[in-house]
């Protein structure tokens, strides 16, 4: 799990031409984590120290669900085409990724009679300017990864389950409900500043440019992966952790040969699983055709702690391995006894027949000797 979830951090996005230049000579406190200090003294220092005290309920969320091995994209990019007239959705697909703006609600504002006559131009075309930056801002947008991720940004809590419920006909290797894994922040616009991620609270200069988001959400959406995939390498541990242990005090593994190869098997598909993460969690293709958001991807993917995870996560993926290797070792060496065992009791037994063999010769020997000397 990322130290972030209980940790105050601050990560800045790479800044914009028209965003201050940040004062290198300010305090920096990395025993907290703690990068305000990095911030030129003003209006956004101020907001940074605000945001972790903010009520972030008052917040619109981005929520990440790992709900599945992974989506049908074929058929859920057609089912979103379908609902564009119901829910505005306009889907654009990015290689493992399907994009779209998604409303419950829409609600179209008729035509005034300034709009039809012509009057007050100015007047209408101002308040259509922010009519238009208010539903940019309110419109739930989605982002639908092909390993059974899809990150949310902007809906309520009986929203995001309405949206959970339907696309699970696109699941494949549904994950069972306890087994769904969330990762969860906060977010809100503000041009005047720098945009960054501070205590889990995610700051944008504008909602329109969709490929920023989609940046944020590719990290998003691995770290809740690999959320999974933590739970599962911990689960597997404790589960385990018995045998190596018994082992040491009494010498024997208390599993009988099936259990052995069946505990073997469940090792080796965890192997499997992580190293299928592993190619997950590479830089996705988009970001070699698009450099310019590699720098923000970097950025996120820090904060995240997605390349400390993934250490640690190989470190005990290697104490798995090093599990496995022990029980493969100790069900040779046991089927090796085994088959010891069976030779000696087969010469034991060619030994018994060998002597009673002799024995019976040396009987009718005996027998017959005496015979011929009465005749």
């Amino acid at each position: 799990m990322r130290t972030t979830k209980t940790s105050q951090k601050l990560t800045l996005f790479p800044e914009e031409k028209d965003v201050p230049v940040l004062d290198d000579e300010d305090v920096f406190d990395d025993s907290t984590y703690n990068q305000i200090g990095q911030l030129s003294s003003g209006t956004a220092r101020k907001d940074a120290q605000r945001m972790s005290k903010l009520d972030r309920k008052q917040l619109p969320r981005v929520i990440a669900y790992c709900t599945a091995s992974s989506y049908r994209m074929d058929d859920l990019f057609n089912y979103l085409q379908s609902r564009k007239m119901s829910n505005i959705a306009a889907p654009k697909r990015f290689d493992e990724c399907i994009y779209t703006p998604f409303s419950y609600s829409t609600t179209s504002k008729p035509p005034t009679t300034a709009d039809l006559l012509g009057l007050d131009e100015a007047d209408t075309n101002e308040s259509r300017r922010l009519e238009l930056q208010r539903i940019k801002e309110t419109t739930p947008e989605l982002f639908f990864f092909d390993y059974g991720v899809v990150v949310i940004w902007g809906m309520s809590e009986q929203e995001e389950s309405r949206l959970l419920h339907e696309i699970s006909r696109f699941e494949e290797e549904k994950l069972d409900e306890e087994d769904v894994e969330t990762e969860e922040f906060s977010y809100h616009y503000n041009a005047e500043y720098q945009p960054k991620i501070y205590n889990d609270v995610i700051t944008l200069k504008s909602p329109g440019n969709y490929m920023v988001k989609l940046t944020i959400s590719h990290a998003i959406a691995q770290s809740v992966k690999m959320t999974l995939f933590e739970g599962l390498i911990e689960n597997t541990i404790n589960a385990t952790k018995h045998i190596p242990q018994t082992m040491a005090e009494t010498g024997k593994v208390p599993m009988s040969r099936t259990q052995i190869t069946k505990k073997i098997g469940q090792l080796f598909i965890m192997r499997i699983n992580v190293n299928l993460v592993s190619n997950i969690l590479d830089t996705p293709e988009i970001f070699w055709s698009e450099p310019s958001l590699q720098p923000l991807y970097s950025a996120i993917r820090g904060y995240l702690e997605i390349s400390q995870r993934v250490e640690l996560l190989n470190q005990r993926t290697s104490v798995i391995s090093d599990l496995l290797d022990m029980l493969k070792e100790h069900l040779n060496s046991s089927h090796g006894e085994q088959l010891e065992w069976i030779v000696i009791i087969l010469i034991f037994f060619e030994i018994v027949i060998g002597v009673v063999t002799i024995c019976m010769d040396a009987f009718s020997f005996n027998r017959g000797g005496g015979e011929h000397l009465k005749y």
